[in-house]
């Protein structure tokens, strides 16, 4: 992580950004540098993230996860995909127009994050403590992705999480299973009856109150996904799964426009190998939520455990390790300038006007910046779905990065024709009225 920051910190000196630092806000500090050397023109908060996930399990890499390795038309290593080939492409699109016209089009202010890939815990305080450096007219994510390798898409908004973690106890300690095995609680047993409850056998939710202040889909959301060339039995194959869940919409519907509990880890006893003969103790849960547009992350989390503890054995206890409330959804109005001044440049590059979509991953960026500097976010990402996002093997595609410094060129210069006060009249009444 210090290495990385060290390395960005050193690019950015080197493109001739200015005041170039770090924003410390207790954990890992996010990288800043600006040029404001285009008065009158809209400022534009660049974002990217330069934290990675693990690299585990580290068996099942076939090169080394922190080497780049370039194999035919890819790029392989932890984070190339997310987020760091996306966040070069962005800031190498500023590098060129310094080198080049020794001007950018637009002011910029470069925010690198190091915290994007466990929940952001420390960027609320970071822009508490730099809010008056950060403001800007809105902003430019190198985060995001594009949906499909073929056709022209645009992120409109993405679903937001939250997270939880229990431990149940049944005992003071393990126990002989030959002395106690058939005469007591077993944690592992009831965590899994817990489990099991929180979904019915269609793959409903069955939590009370989860799916609360989930805005119905709309018309236009539905025909969006509709119009998205999407198949599904080759998606799900792909993968080794099949198409399961709440009933009533399409899979691509439930993936990006619809509230999702999964639990991610489940554990306790002895897991080492061989055996041994215990009645485990304490098991331990961790799971994700979800959320959709109208809903508090906060009130659906914590709906999730109160269907937890309300189906608890009374001689047992349930425990929260940690709940973190993370970020509501985000969504950005088809007409807002951000939106469509992307969209001029993908029709321009792809020759096809771009299908809106949602994404069905958090980016809790965006809704904080929206909360806290009251700026909005378009997510301008250049890496595809297939590329083994947090998995083994990740990679990104060579042929993205001459893709992406076209649209990033052509975006800046098109954002710069956009006047200042488009971006913060909400979109579609400043839409309304630069019309009239």
């Amino acid at each position: 992580m210090e290495a990385a920051r060290e390395f960005l910190l050193k690019r950015l000196r080197q493109i001739g950004l200015h005041e170039v630092r770090l924003l410390d806000g207790g954990g890992e500090p996010a990288v800043y540098g600006e040029w404001m050397g285009a008065p009158g023109k809209p400022t534009l908060l660049v974002y990217g993230h330069y934290d990675v996930q693990p690299a585990d399990p580290l068996e099942r890499w076939h090169t080394p996860p922190f080497e780049p390795v370039e194999i035919g038309d890819r790029l392989y290593g932890r984070g190339t995909s997310d987020v760091k080939a996306s966040t070069t492409i962005a800031l190498e699109a500023v590098a060129a127009y310094l080198a080049v016209e020794a001007a950018c089009p637009v002011n910029i202010k470069v925010f690198l994050e190091g915290e994007e890939e466990t929940g952001s815990p420390s960027l609320r305080a970071i822009v508490a403590r730099h809010g008056t450096l950060l403001q800007a007219d809105a902003v430019l994510s190198a985060d995001g992705g594009r949906a499909s390798a073929t056709l022209p898409t645009i992120n409109v908004g993405a679903r937001g999480n939250a997270q939880l973690e229990v431990r149940l106890q049944s005992a003071h300690k393990d126990l002989h299973s030959g002395r106690y095995g058939g005469g007591v609680r077993n944690a592992l047993h009831e965590m899994a009856r817990l489990v099991a409850s929180l979904h019915d056998q269609d793959g409903n939710v069955a939590v009370k109150g989860f799916n609360a202040g989930a805005e119905p889909l709309s018309a236009s959301q539905r025909a969006d996904t509709a119009s998205f060339a999407y198949d599904e039995q080759a998606f799900f194959s792909s993968v080794g799964a099949a198409s399961h869940g709440e009933a009533g919409y399409t899979a691509r519907e439930r993936i990006t426009l619809r509230p999702a509990l999964d639990v991610n880890g489940l554990w306790g006893g002895y897991t080492g190998p061989g055996g041994k003969t215990i009645v485990p103790c304490e098991a331990f849960a961790k799971m994700t939520a979800r959320v959709v547009a109208g809903q508090d992350p906060g009130d659906v989390i914590r709906a999730v455990l109160g269907h937890l503890r309300s189906r608890c054995p009374a001689d047992c206890t349930l425990d929260v390790v940690a709940l973190h409330e993370g970020s509501p959804a985000s969504t950005l109005d088809p007409s807002h300038p951000l939106v469509q001044s992307a969209g001029s440049v993908l029709q321009r590059e792809c020759g096809r006007a771009p299908i809106h979509v949602r994404l069905g991953a958090s980016v809790p960026v965006t809704a904080l910046f929206k909360e806290t500097l009251g700026i909005d976010t378009l997510m301008f990402g250049f890496n595809l779905p297939d590329e083994d996002v947090h998995a083994p093997n990740e990679f990104f595609r060579l042929s993205s990065i001459d893709a992406g410094l076209r649209g990033w060129v052509l975006l800046l210069a098109t954002l710069a024709e956009q006047p200042r006060e488009r971006f913060h009249a909400g979109g579609r009444a400043a839409a309304k009225a630069s019309q009239v």
